[in-house]
């Protein structure tokens, strides 16, 4: 790639130092990044370039086992990284760091320049109005922002207004790091690259979608950004919702970002709306009280957020319908939460029974197939089906997987999903972005749902750290003769 500058507002935060920094440091040991490009790392910080690269090399060190090439490719990377210092609010540094990124004894016009802004949503607009007024936009610039973008459709469609001041829609890359996963993307390639999937993939022959995202851990540092948002802002309406998009949406006309994003909108355009009364029938939001997760005891929100009168849902499980003539009648489970039993992420399809067993009493129940698609741990995909069992005495039946484990079929280092990411704002491939109307589209959906709870004067229901949520979850499926899936196997 030619080279190109990336500057992060937000340089020494943890989404830049735990995940940004190192994924551009993967991509420079494979040669994609070449000298001449310039990364910049800005904050409020007194500190020298020396002190910034110490600070990253140390962030680095767990990066260096994945690659044998890693430790030689460490100092000469640092060195094409800056720290600079700047205040968001104000005007100080923002003239120096102009003066550095134009210089044209340095740099040709046509030069990539791309904004990282992993800095709270309340500060998108006023950094734009200032790359603005400071001559840092221009044809060939690209601003990635962070999730939340608002906290309901309202300031949402606030904050793309004060971006689309600035900017036009396609430099704008809304970043949602689920879809550089590289099984997420491979759902892609099993619909559309196959032909034994896409026929099958309607009402006549699948059953029902579960779509899982379940952590391990509790508030962490994040207590204080948490609290005001919950399950439903943090991970349903921008994670799972993809998510879902992805499985659900009708072939694209081509790989084009729009085609996809096009696809993508009609899906969440589509949804049923869950709206007053069908809120406590078809949702379901949860917080976790103090248990035992992989072995030690944790404690209960409250206690980790220091207050006892939080409603915020740690939880969330709910079933979605897509209304139109591909999944008419298929429900669409999904849940996420906190301190649950496993971390893991993973879309499970379940297809129709077969519809008459020709093998008698003897043999075992028929289960329908599944398709598993695992994001993580353990990237891969799992094809569940009836196998009979090797041997004489009568045919026996099994339920087995045919397994494709991207680690032990591809080998070698699976790269993070920042790296693909970062990369296609560089090339200007918006294909894994999320456009406007998809965000605000999504925030349409959710929003019936917050308020309903609000209104509601149930608090959330409890569960245990390191179960699987509350039992009103497995009701919520259980009621439909279905149950989530949980095998580890």
């Amino acid at each position: 790639m030619a080279p190109f500058d990336l500057i992060i507002f937000g340089g020494t935060g943890d989404l830049a130092l735990r995940k940004l920094l190192p994924a551009l440091f993967h991509r420079y040991v494979d040669g994609q990044i070449v000298a001449g490009t310039r990364l910049y790392g800005l904050a409020r910080d007194s500190q020298d370039d020396g002190a910034y690269r110490a600070r990253v090399r140390e962030a680095l060190q767990k990066s260096l086992a994945d690659d044998p090439r890693a430790p030689t490719a460490l100092e000469p990377f640092l060195d094409l990284l800056h720290y600079r210092r700047i205040d968001l609010n104000a005007d100080a540094g923002w003239a120096e760091l102009a003066t550095e990124l134009t210089d044209p004894q340095r740099v040709d016009s046509e030069r990539v320049r791309v904004f990282y802004l992993a800095v709270g949503p309340d500060l998108f607009g006023s950094v734009g109005a200032r790359l603005q007024a400071h001559g840092l936009t221009g044809e060939t610039t690209r601003v990635v922002v962070e999730k939340p973008i608002g906290h309901d459709g309202a300031s949402a469609a606030a904050i793309n207004d004060a971006l689309g001041h600035v900017f036009a829609e396609s430099q704008i890359y809304r970043i949602d790091h689920y879809l550089g996963k590289e099984t997420v993307q491979n759902l892609t390639a099993l619909r559309f690259g196959n032909a034994l999937f896409e026929p099958l993939w309607k009402a006549e022959h699948i059953d029902h979608v579960q779509i899982t995202v379940a952590e391990t851990v509790g508030l962490e540092r994040r207590a204080s950004y948490y609290d005001k948002s919950g399950a439903l802002r943090d991970m349903v309406q921008n994670h799972l919702l993809q998510l879902l998009c992805l499985v659900a949406m009708e072939p694209p006309s081509s790989l084009a970002a729009d085609a996809i994003r096009d696809e993508k909108l009609k899906v969440l355009r589509a949804l049923r709306p869950i709206e007053n009364g069908a809120t406590s029938q078809l949702t379901v939001r949860g917080q976790y009280r103090a248990g035992a997760v992989e072995g030690r005891p944790v404690p209960g929100y409250l206690d980790e957020l220091g207050r006892d009168d939080s409603r915020t849902e740690t939880f969330v499980a709910l079933k979605a319908e897509v209304r139109n003539w591909r999944w008419a009648g298929v429900p669409f489970y999904l849940r996420t939460g906190k301190r649950l039993a496993e971390r893991m992420s993973e879309i499970v399809v379940t297809f129709r029974q077969v519809p008459h067993s020709i093998f008698g009493e003897l043999a075992e129940p028929i289960a329908p197939n599944q398709l598993v698609i695992r994001l993580q741990p353990d990237e891969g995909v799992k094809l569940w089906l009836m196998n009979k069992v090797p041997g004489p005495g009568g045919l026996r039946l099994r339920r087995v997987p045919m397994d494709l484990s991207f680690a032990e079929t591809f080998g070698g280092r699976q790269p993070e999903a920042y790296e693909r990411l970062l990369m296609d704002v560089v090339r200007g491939n918006a294909m894994l972005f999320m456009r406007r109307d998809e965000v605000e589209a999504a925030w349409d959906w959710i929003d019936p749902i917050r308020n309903a709870w609000q209104a509601s004067s149930d608090a959330p229901k409890p569960y245990t750290a390191g179960s699987w949520g509350p039992s009103a979850a497995v009701a919520l499926i259980e009621r439909d003769g279905r149950t989530w899936h949980e095998d580890a196997g």
